[in-house]
């Protein structure tokens, strides 16, 4: 269990140096954990670009029934294989991205970034088993749930707030609960 990023990044950069094949460094966790926050302090620890599951949520037209019903079914986990995995497992050393905004309903303009040196893929479900195998590690942000909901408050308001209770939560809780995912992260790092 971490609470200090300093010994976590010396941690995930000791792993890295030790991992001869993709240099994936997921960060998966409940929301309002501080997964963006934590990547992208990792990230300027150890220089590596993030890829946010954010960016590839559901479109409209992906959104069924049957694929909503799926333990992390709104994470467009085929384009992200496409975008992400597929490049870096045939050994490219830049991956292009194009973030989907669900507020503008589009793509936002494509990135392409720099993987020769690893990546931190952040967001709930970046530890999906779908793509476990490929993941150099894991780490599971957890945080209380009055302090969750706390912060949800503060970043989404009360309104807001009421959706992420009674859908988004008991989705991921799902989902974590169901594919063991804390259980099976390499770390685990408690941010209150």
């Amino acid at each position: 269990m971490y609470t200090d990023e300093i010994l976590l990044a010396s941690a995930l950069s000791e792993r890295l140096k030790s991992e001869e094949r993709y240099k994936i460094i997921a960060i998966d966790g409940r929301c309002a954990s501080g997964k963006t926050t934590l990547a992208g302090r990792l990230s300027a620890i150890l220089s590596l670009p993030v890829i946010h599951v954010d960016d590839f949520f559901l479109r409209p037209e992906q959104r069924t029934p049957e694929r909503l019903s799926e333990l992390g079914g709104n994470f467009d986990r085929e384009r992200f294989s496409a975008e992400v995995f597929e490049p870096i497992l045939s050994g490219a050393s830049s991956v292009t991205v194009r973030p989907w905004s669900c507020h503008e309903l589009a793509f936002a303009q494509p990135a392409t970034l720099d993987v020769s040196r690893g990546v931190i893929i952040e967001g709930a479900y970046s530890a999906h088993p779908a793509f476990r195998e490929f993941l150099s590690a894991v780490v599971f942000l957890t945080v209380s749930p009055e302090e969750q909901m706390n912060r949800i408050i503060r970043r989404n308001g009360t309104a807001a707030a009421e959706r992420f209770r009674s859908e988004w939560i008991p989705k991921e809780e799902a989902y974590f609960d169901h594919f063991r995912v804390m259980e099976n992260s390499d770390f685990i790092y408690t941010n209150e």
